[in-house]
């Protein structure tokens, strides 16, 4: 039976994805302990959540004017663990919830990355998912020893041999390849451990892979690509894909064509869940959820916007006015999240828009997606998008932590149980079993080759 699904939107870091959510009254301030994160766990997994997962940037986003003085003195964002860490503790404190961590493609080698995942999962008996990125911006390349951050393009094709080096790794040991039969002196059969032996044309690996396959056969693979190379990257690869659809008729045309680009590169569209970010501010009634949530608007300010931006587009937006528009070249040249800016030149039809234009088209450091009410109507919000098939489930994005979440989880999550489209006990003990996804065979991963070729 098809049941909604969630999927809470962490940051190790000083703040939500909102940089204004340190600001508010009720946020927790000890965001660099473990008991904020293992707090954040037992709500989420009381709430059912299929799964939180860290979202992470290898650089402050320092860029605007470069320097980190705006950035640290307006907390945005300058604070940021290693996701990984943060989400072992979480699983110490819990039994069933997934979780997962960002690792960029560009920035690390497949090896380690396979070895990190793959490890994690065993630790946790099969709850964990690799979130794919291939970065954004300069910075981040700085803090990794380059200059210049990889072009668009060529990171995703960078990011495809990094997928198959990392699958080919996680499928090296067939399942039953441990015996530890001490009295024949067998621990694994030789046979059932394989090298990759890969070379491509920008990487090489050859293996044998170190870590065993895990409950789950190996982690699930997260993707956020909302450009047209993203999207094919996510068709191609992505399980469980976190999206940002604004509203229910555009969520529909585009959850169709993902899952038809799905089928296009010859996997079944059922075995990838597509998740569309909202931020709930939920109370026990309409008009409390209404006071808090104008509560809210009076927490951001003008930079919040301008630093971020700078960060996603990889321009310093200090050198330009805020009503000077942005030139041709300048256009041309913005390398970070080109999805962010077609929204703007392209869907919006502003040829040359300003730091204005940026800032109210995008929304970007502000509250945007927000769904305000009571049970009642954030529940009938989010069976409208998930009937409709407008996505299959949500990117939970909490206003402040941890009480964006606690709030879903006392008043949202009990309306959506009674109506029956959301689970009241885990179905099983993998990721995988929350999100309905059949455990991969060996080698499903692969292209299909036609067999008359």
């Amino acid at each position: 039976m098809r049941q909604v699904h969630f999927v809470a939107f962490l940051q190790a870091q000083n703040c939500t994805t909102l940089p204004a959510s340190w600001r508010h009254p009720e946020a927790r301030t000890d965001t660099y302990s473990p008991e904020y994160y293992q707090h954040i766990a037992r709500v989420l997994e009381a709430g059912k959540f299929d799964i939180g997962f860290f979202d992470d940037r290898l650089a402050m986003p320092d860029m605007y004017g470069d320097h980190h003085a705006e950035t640290v003195k307006n907390g945005i964002r300058c604070v940021k663990l290693d996701p990984l860490m943060c989400l072992m503790t979480m699983a110490a404190a819990t039994t069933h919830l997934g979780l997962g961590a960002t690792c960029s493609t560009t920035y690390y080698e497949p090896f380690h990355v396979a070895r990190l995942f793959q490890t994690a999962d065993l630790m946790t008996k099969g709850r964990v998912a690799w979130n794919v990125v291939t970065s954004v911006n300069d910075n981040e390349a700085k803090n990794m020893g380059r200059e210049v951050h990889t072009a668009h393009g060529l990171r995703y094709d960078e990011a495809d041999e990094f997928m198959e080096i990392v699958l080919g790794h996680w499928d090296s040991w067939d399942d039953d390849a441990i015996q530890a039969d001490k009295a024949n002196n067998l621990y694994a059969h030789p046979d059932k451990v394989r090298r990759i032996d890969y070379q491509g044309q920008y990487m090489s690996s050859r293996g044998p892979f170190t870590v065993p396959r895990t409950p789950q056969g190996h982690p699930v693979v997260i993707q956020a690509g909302m450009s047209g190379r993203g999207q094919e990257f996510a068709a191609k690869w992505g399980e469980l894909l976190f999206v940002v659809y604004d509203d229910l008729d555009g969520a529909k045309q585009r959850y169709k064509l993902q899952k038809e680009m799905t089928a296009a590169a010859g996997r079944d569209p059922e075995g990838m869940k597509i998740c569309s970010l909202f931020y709930p501010i939920a109370a026990a009634t309409k008009t409390e959820a209404e006071d808090k949530a104008a509560a809210y608007e009076k927490l951001p300010n003008e930079m919040d916007q301008l630093l971020l931006l700078s960060e996603a587009l990889n321009f310093d937006f200090a050198t330009k006015g805020i009503d000077e528009p942005f030139t041709d070249d300048e256009l041309e040249g913005l390398s970070g999240m080109q999805a962010m800016r077609d929204r703007v030149v392209v869907q919006e039809g502003i040829k040359n828009p300003t730091p204005r234009d940026f800032m109210g088209v995008t929304g970007r450091g502000l509250l945007r997606h927000h769904w305000v009410g009571g049970p009642k109507e954030i529940a009938d919000q989010i069976e409208e998008w998930w009937e409709g098939r407008g996505c299959d489930g949500f990117v939970v994005g909490p206003t402040h932590q941890p009480g964006g979440f606690e709030d879903f989880v006392e008043h949202v999550v009990p309306e959506l149980q009674k109506r029956g489209i959301y689970r009241k006990e885990y179905s099983g003990p993998t990721l995988r079993d929350h999100l309905g996804l059949d455990r991969p065979e060996i080698g499903a991963w692969k292209p299909k080759v036609d067999a008359a070729e």
